[in-house]
């Protein structure tokens, strides 16, 4: 049996990821981590990591939080030797340094999307951008999320761009607003647009733009228990794992 703290657990992906918990008989969810909401008393939540009591062993956490609590989640899982599922994203640089420091001293498995059908993606995007990127074609990446999202564009948006760039050497040039220039497209850059409104749990589109066609990659999530169902999944596979940084592609192979 797994021992589950999970980081960020009175939001809405923290209780999504409770409740696939709940059902998991590898897994028992030992408590969690939240400042700002005080549970409904199925499980013990504590204000932060220095109020979990010294008895409270994890086998590992899974964190779905907020940038600015990312630092002392990092503190206390180098502090204990835990592993450590991170899938909050808009992390700043200094933060992204300081996880893979982290990664040399515990397991970190870090996703910028938890989802089966995005981490396919990540590898068909490759292969599609040795034909297409090599054949001079335009790639753009729009993504849409609920209108309660603090960063864009998305992790999972720039994840994305990143397997493609990876693909190509490392020409392309990220572009997120064309508003402050009055000139044409380049060729070797990637346009990223956000769009925010409603309730929209995730969808994200990759478009290779070429001469008389166009080829169109797209994900839709309908619900966050796609997101909850993956952590899980990958905090089964972490938990036991030596120290270093590993990504949702390990859990699937």
């Amino acid at each position: 049996m797994k021992r589950v703290i999970l980081n960020g657990a009175g939001g809405h992906m923290g209780r999504a990821v409770a409740r696939i918990l709940a059902e998991e008989p590898e897994c028992t969810l030992v408590g969690g981590v939240d400042p700002f909401v005080a549970g409904d008393g199925s499980f013990p939540i504590w204000k932060g990591f220095d109020e979990i009591p010294a008895d409270v062993q994890a086998d590992v956490v899974i964190d779905f939080s907020t940038a600015s609590a990312v630092d002392a989640l990092l503190s206390y899982v180098e502090e204990t030797k835990t592993p450590v599922v991170l899938c909050t994203t808009g992390l700043s640089e200094e933060q992204l340094q300081r996880v893979d420091e982290v990664s040399g001293k515990v397991a970190v498995l870090r996703s910028a999307n938890m989802s089966l059908g995005i981490n396919t993606l990540l590898d068909l995007l490759k292969k599609a951008t040795e034909v297409f990127g090599a054949a001079g074609f335009d790639i753009e990446i729009v993504e849409a999320h609920h209108n309660q999202k603090l960063d864009a564009p998305s992790g999972t948006a720039l994840a994305l761009a990143d397997s493609i760039n990876e693909a190509a050497g490392g020409k392309y040039e990220y572009v997120y607003d064309r508003s402050q220039r009055r000139e044409k497209r380049h060729a070797d850059e990637i346009g990223l647009s956000a769009v925010r409104g409603g309730s929209i749990v995730g969808e994200h589109e990759v478009i290779f733009a070429g001469l008389d066609e166009v080829i169109t990659f797209k994900h839709q999530a309908f619900s966050k228990s796609v997101f909850a169902k993956g952590a899980v999944a990958a905090a089964k596979f972490l938990a036991g794992k030596g120290a270093g940084m590993y990504d949702m592609r390990d859990v699937v192979a």
